[in-house]
């Protein structure tokens, strides 16, 4: 089957052993976050969906991503530990990540884990990001 998306995350340095001891820090600009995404659509055809991670860097960022090759926006997340405990400061409801998708110009589609579109509920609760 091969790889489903690629995600290029940012490195997130609060609170981490590595910016503490060794003084390693995300030096990583919104320019380079988006050429690494388009890089990313023109180097591997193979992978058909390039995540934008709205959670690493922002809605703003997340949004040009989407007019540099993404075409993902990424999803609500209900428990994610990892990122947000080294300084992810972003919250997104699934409300306001298809606000955000169609602000960018793009129409949002639902999916599952294997890339297959779902039909969107005609009302969406609006869930509070929980972390």
């Amino acid at each position: 089957m091969g790889f489903l998306a690629f995600i290029p995350l940012t490195f997130q340095d609060v609170d981490t052993l590595l910016a503490k001891i060794r003084g390693v820090h995300n030096l990583t600009t919104s320019d380079e976050y988006i050429r690494m995404i388009a890089i990313s659509r023109i180097m591997l055809p193979n992978i058909l969906n390039i995540q934008a991670s709205w959670l690493t860097v922002g809605k703003q960022v997340a949004q040009m991503c989407l007019n540099a090759g993404a075409n993902d926006f990424g999803s609500i997340m209900i428990e994610e530990n990892v990122v947000s405990a080294a300084g992810a400061p972003h919250r997104f409801t699934s409300t306001s990540i298809q606000q955000a998708i169609k602000e960018a110009g793009f129409e949002p589609q639902l999916r599952n884990q294997q890339y297959e579109w779902r039909d969107i509920p005609a009302s969406i609760v609006e869930q509070v990001v929980n972390y």
